[in-house]
């Protein structure tokens, strides 16, 4: 068993390892690469999954629920009151104006009772924020005025899952031996009411939770400085809230995105992005080879006509009703095309509606076997329609980047600087920005400290900031420079390296102990580098020389040439520190010839008769 196992491990990674980047290399979504994986391998083409792809389903959409809950985390109150407008709007007239025109179009073409066309209608309405968002990230117009008005609408029929999944039980009242096969909750045995109680005193102990509890636990976790153990505990959360949903009957996922909205403020929210992230992506990509594995052919092969026109007809209809809200919004030609194709299809959460449907005797299983394939068909061509428009119809009309990114300025949450490492070096540096009105992303994996900024006015985000995973969640994509200013020089270190490699336009000002700590950062041709040593020993320096008599102004002046120089020196002795010799050499001459430089400028200045840096001077004048 454990060999069938490991067989099956070995199918599903090799099949994404070689279509996923023939999709990509193809210039196609990694999505597609995914689904045209599941159809290789699956039943009907080479069958070497069969069962397997119905159990890897259940296992993958868990993806789904992660997916859920970062959505969640993205909700910040400032950022979700931005999109009010999209969300309530344009939301609400998609799904309605999609459930409204699918609902007639049945009705009149379709032997169907109401009740079994309102809830395929409903199932139907809902797209798919896993291909979506997925491919918005892949091009990066997720924070595009294009993305943030798909998440919208995305969001809101995630939420709408919850009253269809109440509504549909009493579409099944009036049905005989209805409840016979529906799956059996832990309330389901207690009276309506009750389980009313019961849902709304969970919901609240989730919120409540996040709220008090959820931080406590995770700021007990980070106390011990283990990135394992903060992981585990992340899982542990998403892991227990769907297990506790699933028990009351609600869905899991929605149980999660509560969880990650009420986490949205809290300072481990990045971290808790970076933690999920990893598992959500290859769970999203097991999920979308399930999709293709699980298609099936033979059941479109004995129905072809009903299938594919009704499929083709579903997504003109979605297609057409998005393109009109977009356009009723005023938006550009392009943007309403990407808009309506990334909404044409059918969602994942289709399949939980119409599995629900089945257990309640609302839809037949035939026919709910069919629009299950019409739902996966729907996510399959979604991939293929948008590579056909974006070669083929967008070649002369492109999205302008400098246009899409001028609206992300407005929308987008990040910040134009980036500070790691909030002690006493970087809180120093903060607060001059703050004092300028200048916002900085803060990011520290000392939650006491956070604590203590927080009450201070300050938004920190607890995270570790040598993960790529936290740096992008932080936006240093977007950003203009990054501060390195943690206490440990191998971190500071850490952190450079990543960020040279995945954002090497990022400006970056560091960081360091001495003298010893700059060669290695020199190493990386870094530009800005503050030795915390020097500027505060060559401070002292100057006061020593006001105190035995020199002028506060040639005493600055000649600070600043010692500084200019030192750092110039610091660079050529980093190129010979392994040559004990000639860094020797090296030092001997740049010390004799900086003495030299101040001492030439302190006989040039001699003459001079400048007295304004000298308030001692200014005060025994003013007193005379």
């Amino acid at each position: 068993m454990e060999t069938d196992f490991l067989f099956q491990a070995v199918i599903y990674l090799s099949a994404a390892v070689v279509f996923v980047p023939i999709a990509k290399k193809l210039g196609m979504s990694s999505i597609l690469g995914y689904l045209l994986a599941g159809i290789i391998i699956g039943p009907f083409v080479l069958g070497l999954i069969g069962q397997e792809g119905h159990d890897i389903m259940r296992f993958a959409e868990f993806g789904i629920v992660m997916m859920l809950f970062l959505i969640g985390l993205e909700m910040e109150p400032g950022k979700s009151w931005k999109i009010r407008k999209i969300f309530f709007g344009m939301g609400s007239m998609q799904l309605f104006g999609t459930i409204l025109i699918v609902f007639m179009g049945c009705i009149l073409f379709m032997d169907w009772n109401w009740k079994t066309t309102l809830a395929i209608s409903s199932t139907l309405a809902l797209s798919s924020s896993a291909i979506v968002l997925q491919s918005l990230s892949e091009k990066g117009l997720r924070n595009t005025a294009l993305g943030q008005s798909s998440f919208a609408v995305l969001l809101f029929q995630d939420i709408a899952v919850i009253p269809i999944l109440v509504f549909l039980p009493i579409l099944a009242t009036s049905i005989p031996n209805a409840a016979h096969d529906v799956h059996q909750s832990l309330i389901s045995s207690f009276p309506g009411w009750i389980q009313a109680g019961i849902i709304v005193g969970i919901i609240s102990l989730i919120y409540f939770g996040g709220r008090f509890l959820f931080v406590l636990l995770f700021k007990i976790i980070a106390k011990t400085r283990l990135q394992e153990l903060f992981t585990a505990s992340a899982l542990l959360l998403v892991v227990s809230i769907s297990c506790l949903m699933h028990l009351i009957g609600i869905s899991p996922a929605l149980g999660t995105f509560l969880s990650g909205v009420v986490l949205a403020n809290s300072e481990f929210r990045h971290e808790l992005e970076g933690d999920i992230a990893p598992f959500k992506g290859l769970l999203l990509g097991l999920f979308f080879i399930g999709v293709g594995a699980s298609i099936n052919f033979q059941l479109v092969m004995d129905n072809p006509l009903f299938i594919l026109v009704f499929g083709a007809v579903l997504t003109f209809i979605k297609f057409t009703v998005s393109f009109l809200i977009s356009r009723f919004y005023k938006k550009k030609t392009e943007e309403n095309t990407l808009f309506a194709l990334g909404l044409s299809q059918s969602g994942e959460f289709g399949f939980v509606i119409m599995s629900f449907c089945i257990q309640l005797n609302i839809v037949p299983t035939i026919l709910a076997n069919q629009i299950m394939a019409i739902i996966a068909m729907s996510m399959v061509s979604t991939p293929f329609l948008q590579f056909i428009n974006e070669r083929f119809m967008l070649q002369n009309s492109k999205i302008n980047k400098k246009e899409s990114e001028e609206e992300s300025a407005i929308i987008n949450e990040h910040n134009p600087v980036i500070i790691a490492g909030f002690g006493h070096f970087g809180s120093t540096v903060g607060r001059l920005l703050r004092a300028n009105k200048i916002k900085s992303t803060i990011l520290d994996n000392d939650c006491d400290q956070i604590d203590f900024l927080r009450k201070m006015g300050f938004k920190a985000h607890y995270g570790d900031a040598t993960r790529l995973e936290l740096l992008e969640a932080a936006g240093c994509a977007n950003a203009k420079l990054f501060i390195a200013a943690i206490d440990n020089p191998k971190t500071n270190l850490s952190i450079i390296e990543t960020l040279r490699v995945h954002f090497p336009n990022l400006k970056i000002l560091t960081r360091a102990r001495n003298r010893i700590d700059a060669y290695e950062l020199i190493d990386y041709k870094i530009a800005h580098i503050y030795r915390e040593t020097l500027y505060s020993a060559v401070n002292m320096g100057i006061d020593v020389l006001v105190e035995l008599g020199y002028r506060k102004y040639t005493a600055t002046r000649q600070a600043t040439q010692f500084i200019k120089n030192d750092e110039i020196t610091t660079r050529k002795l980093a190129k010979k520190r392994y040559n004990k010799m000639a860094y020797l050499t090296t030092i001997n001459a740049e010390i004799k010839w900086l003495e030299q430089l101040l001492k030439n400028d302190l006989e040039s200045q001699k003459a001079a008769n400048n007295h304004s840096w000298d308030s001692e001077h200014l005060k025994k004048k003013m007193a005379e």
